[in-house]
């Protein structure tokens, strides 16, 4: 593997953690795994119905148990969810195990991909663009300081976005390396 066994998907909801994860599991040859749908697998509910039912605080420590589990994997991609990083824990056991590459998007672009999404919790309100800003002042400077790597995804394509971080994880990998 590319020097740590792997690779986390970091950044807000829309930034294409999901879908950059996919392409760059394929390119790697590692197992895909996304941390939300991890987690609606085993509670048998979506996200959404979490948040409605048992609050944000309920789903974030739901998260930390399954953040807990896959970083014990190896040889995955895992896209995280927008706020895995609120939690030192997280970030925590994600550096540890792999290389954090923070997904960078304009509010613009998070307005537009989000806006038709039905399954955001923290968007279904009057005014997604405020919550996404409010978010971001939160939690830029964590994604920032969690990542080794930094992507900016807006107007860029999925393939262009995977072979990028490939070719980013492949030099990190080369300068790791002894001469």
């Amino acid at each position: 593997m590319l020097g740590q066994r792997n690779v986390y998907l970091i950044g807000p909801m829309g930034s294409g953690k999901t879908a950059v994860g996919r392409r760059l599991a394929l390119l790697l040859g590692l197992q895909f795994i996304d941390s939300d749908a991890e987690i609606e697998k085993r509670t048998g509910v979506d996200i959404r119905y979490i948040f409605e039912k048992e609050g944000e605080a309920r789903f974030r420590e739901r998260e930390r148990d399954v953040i807990a589990d896959l970083t014990a994997l190896e040889g995955v991609v895992m896209a995280t969810g927008g706020g895995v990083i609120l939690d030192p824990a997280n970030r925590d056991r994600l550096a540890k195990t792999g290389t954090v590459v923070y997904l960078e998007t304009t509010i613009d672009t998070l307005v537009r991909r989000t806006k038709s999404a039905k399954t955001r919790p923290l968007l279904m309100n009057d005014d997604p663009r405020a919550v996404l800003e409010q978010m971001m002042l939160v939690r830029r400077p964590l994604y920032e300081s969690a990542a080794d790597l930094r992507i900016e995804t807006t107007g860029r394509q999925v393939r262009a976005v995977a072979v990028d971080i490939q070719q980013r994880l492949r030099d990190r990998v080369a300068k790791l390396k002894p001469a």
